[in-house]
Protein backbone atom coordinates (compact mmCIF):
# COMPACT_ATOMS: atom_id res chain seq x y z
CA UNK A 1 0.00 0.00 0.00
CA UNK A 2 1.46 3.81 -0.96
CA UNK A 3 -0.57 6.75 -0.08
CA UNK A 4 -0.01 9.90 0.05
CA UNK A 5 -2.73 11.24 2.10
CA UNK A 6 -5.45 11.13 4.40
CA UNK A 7 -9.03 12.37 4.23
CA UNK A 8 -10.53 12.99 7.56
CA UNK A 9 -13.86 13.07 9.10
CA UNK A 10 -14.75 15.35 11.80
CA UNK A 11 -17.31 15.00 14.58
CA UNK A 12 -16.33 11.62 16.16
CA UNK A 13 -13.49 10.94 14.94
CA UNK A 14 -10.73 13.45 15.68
CA UNK A 15 -13.28 14.97 18.51
CA UNK A 16 -15.59 14.29 20.38
CA UNK A 17 -19.57 15.70 20.52
CA UNK A 18 -22.46 15.35 22.71
CA UNK A 19 -24.59 15.06 20.02
CA UNK A 20 -28.40 12.97 20.63
CA UNK A 21 -29.02 12.16 17.09
CA UNK A 22 -32.42 10.28 17.77
CA UNK A 23 -33.80 13.49 19.87
CA UNK A 24 -32.31 15.71 17.07
CA UNK A 25 -34.01 13.87 14.18
CA UNK A 26 -37.37 13.36 15.93
CA UNK A 27 -37.83 17.01 16.56
CA UNK A 28 -36.72 17.54 13.28
CA UNK A 29 -39.41 14.79 11.97
CA UNK A 30 -36.31 13.73 9.23
CA UNK A 31 -36.54 9.50 8.44
CA UNK A 32 -33.96 9.05 5.76
CA UNK A 33 -30.58 8.10 5.56
CA UNK A 34 -29.14 11.64 5.41
CA UNK A 35 -30.97 14.69 7.55
CA UNK A 36 -29.20 17.41 5.11
CA UNK A 37 -30.48 15.70 2.33
CA UNK A 38 -33.69 15.51 3.61
CA UNK A 39 -34.01 19.14 5.08
CA UNK A 40 -32.82 20.03 1.21
CA UNK A 41 -35.57 18.85 -0.02
CA UNK A 42 -38.54 20.69 1.81
CA UNK A 43 -40.30 23.73 0.74
CA UNK A 44 -39.75 26.80 2.36
CA UNK A 45 -40.15 28.06 4.92
CA UNK A 46 -40.20 24.88 6.79
CA UNK A 47 -36.39 24.27 5.38
CA UNK A 48 -35.23 27.30 6.83
CA UNK A 49 -36.56 26.98 9.98
CA UNK A 50 -35.57 23.20 10.52
CA UNK A 51 -32.35 24.14 9.44
CA UNK A 52 -32.01 26.84 12.50
CA UNK A 53 -33.07 23.75 14.47
CA UNK A 54 -30.17 21.56 13.55
CA UNK A 55 -27.84 24.72 13.78
CA UNK A 56 -28.63 25.11 17.07
CA UNK A 57 -28.11 21.80 18.12
CA UNK A 58 -24.95 21.47 16.28
CA UNK A 59 -23.73 25.15 17.85
CA UNK A 60 -24.17 23.86 21.00
CA UNK A 61 -22.56 20.43 20.39
CA UNK A 62 -19.20 21.89 18.57
CA UNK A 63 -18.86 24.45 21.73
CA UNK A 64 -18.93 20.99 24.06
CA UNK A 65 -16.12 19.36 21.85
CA UNK A 66 -13.19 17.64 23.07
CA UNK A 67 -10.40 16.80 21.27
CA UNK A 68 -9.66 12.87 21.00
CA UNK A 69 -6.59 12.17 22.56
CA UNK A 70 -3.50 11.63 19.80
CA UNK A 71 -5.03 13.45 17.30
CA UNK A 72 -2.49 16.59 17.59
CA UNK A 73 0.45 13.75 17.38
CA UNK A 74 -0.91 11.91 14.48
CA UNK A 75 -1.44 15.24 12.54
CA UNK A 76 1.94 16.34 13.40
CA UNK A 77 3.38 12.80 11.92
CA UNK A 78 1.58 12.83 8.52
CA UNK A 79 3.05 16.70 8.32
CA UNK A 80 6.45 15.56 9.04
CA UNK A 81 6.26 12.50 6.43
CA UNK A 82 5.08 15.35 4.13
CA UNK A 83 1.38 13.56 3.74
CA UNK A 84 -1.37 16.05 2.78
CA UNK A 85 -4.56 15.66 4.63
CA UNK A 86 -7.70 16.78 4.17
CA UNK A 87 -11.11 17.76 6.83
CA UNK A 88 -14.15 16.13 5.24
CA UNK A 89 -16.93 17.35 7.18
CA UNK A 90 -20.96 17.21 7.38
CA UNK A 91 -20.83 20.10 9.81
CA UNK A 92 -21.56 23.78 9.08
CA UNK A 93 -18.22 25.97 7.89
CA UNK A 94 -19.30 28.17 11.05
CA UNK A 95 -18.83 25.16 13.15
CA UNK A 96 -15.61 23.81 11.28
CA UNK A 97 -13.75 27.14 11.63
CA UNK A 98 -14.48 27.17 15.50
CA UNK A 99 -13.25 23.80 15.92
CA UNK A 100 -9.89 24.61 13.75
CA UNK A 101 -9.38 27.69 15.66
CA UNK A 102 -9.80 26.39 18.99
CA UNK A 103 -7.64 23.31 18.81
CA UNK A 104 -5.30 25.21 16.43
CA UNK A 105 -6.15 21.80 13.53
CA UNK A 106 -4.62 22.86 9.97
CA UNK A 107 -5.45 20.59 7.19
CA UNK A 108 -4.29 21.28 3.10
CA UNK A 109 -8.10 21.06 2.19
CA UNK A 110 -11.25 21.49 4.24
CA UNK A 111 -14.82 21.13 3.04
CA UNK A 112 -17.97 21.85 4.71
CA UNK A 113 -21.83 21.27 3.75
CA UNK A 114 -21.71 24.69 1.97
CA UNK A 115 -19.85 23.27 -0.37
CA UNK A 116 -23.03 21.36 -1.87
CA UNK A 117 -21.48 18.31 -0.99
CA UNK A 118 -22.17 15.71 1.78
CA UNK A 119 -21.83 12.34 2.85
CA UNK A 120 -22.71 9.61 2.37
CA UNK A 121 -22.23 10.62 -0.44
CA UNK A 122 -18.48 10.52 -2.12
CA UNK A 123 -18.98 13.88 -4.26
CA UNK A 124 -16.65 15.46 -1.09
CA UNK A 125 -14.58 12.97 -0.86
CA UNK A 126 -13.98 13.09 -4.91
CA UNK A 127 -13.65 16.88 -4.37
CA UNK A 128 -10.98 16.85 -1.76
CA UNK A 129 -8.97 14.50 -3.60
CA UNK A 130 -9.10 16.49 -6.57
CA UNK A 131 -7.82 19.71 -4.46
CA UNK A 132 -5.10 17.68 -3.24
CA UNK A 133 -4.19 16.61 -6.42
CA UNK A 134 -4.42 12.99 -5.35
CA UNK A 135 -6.12 9.95 -7.22
CA UNK A 136 -8.20 7.19 -5.06
CA UNK A 137 -5.46 5.06 -4.68
CA UNK A 138 -3.51 7.26 -3.03
CA UNK A 139 -5.91 8.38 -0.38
CA UNK A 140 -6.86 6.91 2.95
CA UNK A 141 -10.41 7.80 4.77
CA UNK A 142 -10.62 8.05 8.46
CA UNK A 143 -14.25 8.21 9.94
CA UNK A 144 -16.33 7.03 12.23
CA UNK A 145 -19.34 6.19 10.92
CA UNK A 146 -21.56 4.09 8.50
CA UNK A 147 -21.54 7.66 6.31
CA UNK A 148 -18.14 7.52 6.29
CA UNK A 149 -17.29 4.02 5.33
CA UNK A 150 -20.26 4.64 2.22
CA UNK A 151 -18.68 7.93 0.88
CA UNK A 152 -15.04 6.52 1.39
CA UNK A 153 -16.49 3.56 -1.17
CA UNK A 154 -18.59 5.69 -3.36
CA UNK A 155 -15.69 7.80 -4.09
CA UNK A 156 -13.72 4.28 -4.53
CA UNK A 157 -11.31 4.67 -1.81
CA UNK A 158 -10.35 1.35 -0.71
CA UNK A 159 -8.55 1.78 2.44
CA UNK A 160 -11.09 3.04 5.31
CA UNK A 161 -10.48 3.21 8.98
CA UNK A 162 -12.85 3.79 11.33
CA UNK A 163 -12.34 4.99 14.77
CA UNK A 164 -13.99 2.18 16.93
CA UNK A 165 -14.09 -0.57 18.74
CA UNK A 166 -17.75 -1.83 17.98
CA UNK A 167 -17.03 -4.84 15.22
CA UNK A 168 -20.66 -6.01 15.83
CA UNK A 169 -21.62 -2.73 14.38
CA UNK A 170 -19.26 -2.49 11.74
CA UNK A 171 -17.97 -5.98 11.10
CA UNK A 172 -18.29 -6.44 7.02
CA UNK A 173 -18.01 -2.76 6.17
CA UNK A 174 -15.02 -2.77 4.43
CA UNK A 175 -13.71 -0.68 6.69
CA UNK A 176 -10.72 -1.50 9.34
CA UNK A 177 -11.43 -0.45 13.00
CA UNK A 178 -8.65 0.96 15.06
CA UNK A 179 -9.78 1.62 18.91
CA UNK A 180 -7.97 4.84 19.03
CA UNK A 181 -5.88 7.65 17.18
CA UNK A 182 -2.80 5.99 18.50
CA UNK A 183 -3.38 2.86 17.45
CA UNK A 184 -4.32 4.50 13.63
CA UNK A 185 -1.22 6.11 14.24
CA UNK A 186 1.22 2.86 14.20
CA UNK A 187 -0.64 1.32 12.04
CA UNK A 188 -0.10 4.05 9.16
CA UNK A 189 3.56 4.27 10.31
CA UNK A 190 3.94 1.01 9.53
CA UNK A 191 1.90 1.28 6.05
CA UNK A 192 4.59 3.85 5.38
CA UNK A 193 7.70 1.66 6.54
CA UNK A 194 6.16 -1.21 4.33
CA UNK A 195 5.54 1.00 1.33
CA UNK A 196 9.48 2.18 1.63
CA UNK A 197 11.04 -1.15 1.90
CA UNK A 198 12.94 -2.26 -1.24
CA UNK A 199 11.53 -4.93 -3.15
CA UNK A 200 12.86 -8.46 -4.04
CA UNK A 201 14.54 -8.95 -7.29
Amino acid sequence: MSFKGVIFDLDGTIIDVPYDWPKIRKELGTHGTSILSDLEGLAEPERTRKLEILKKYEGQATRQARMKPGTTELLAFLKREKLKTALVSNNSRENVAFILAKFKFAFDCVLTRESGLWKPSGRPLQEAMKRLGLSKEECIAVGDSHFDVLAAADAGIGNIFLISRDKGKFGGSGAELCPSLGALHKKISRLLEKSLRPRPF
